[in-house]
């Protein structure tokens, strides 16, 4: 694999661990309320929500970073498939800006990993 991969992938995993700290842990904070376009209610009413969502993010970015330590395309193509259709979903579902802020980095670092094969 190619670093330009590598950084690809691990960049994802960074983006999803910070996405698992705003739900998890900083998810009535103006910072999360900002990054998620929520009210202070609707945050104390679904904060139970958001930290189950966060620990999905973790498994995401645990499984690429698990990919990057094993040198395994595999297992990083597996997570990165997830990680794009879940943006594919959340932009259908919840907000467009997902599908770009999750989706397409996604993919690009899909493109990366079977090139550098």
């Amino acid at each position: 694999m190619n670093a330009v991969a590598a950084a690809l992938v691990g960049l994802i995993a960074l983006l999803h661990i910070y996405i698992l700290v705003l739900e998890m842990f900083l998810w009535e904070t103006p910072r999360a309320l900002k990054a998620f376009g929520t009210t202070p209610a609707l945050a104390a009413q679904t904060k139970a929500l958001a930290a189950n969502q966060g620990l999905y993010n973790g498994f995401l970015a645990a499984g690429l970073i698990w990919g990057l330590i094993i040198h395994s395309p595999s297992t990083q193509l597996f997570f990165l498939s997830c990680v794009a259709v879940a943006g594919v979903y959340g932009a259908a579902t919840a907000n467009r800006r997902i599908l770009f802020v999750q989706t397409i980095p996604a993919v690009l670092a899909i493109l990366a990993v079977l090139l550098s094969r």
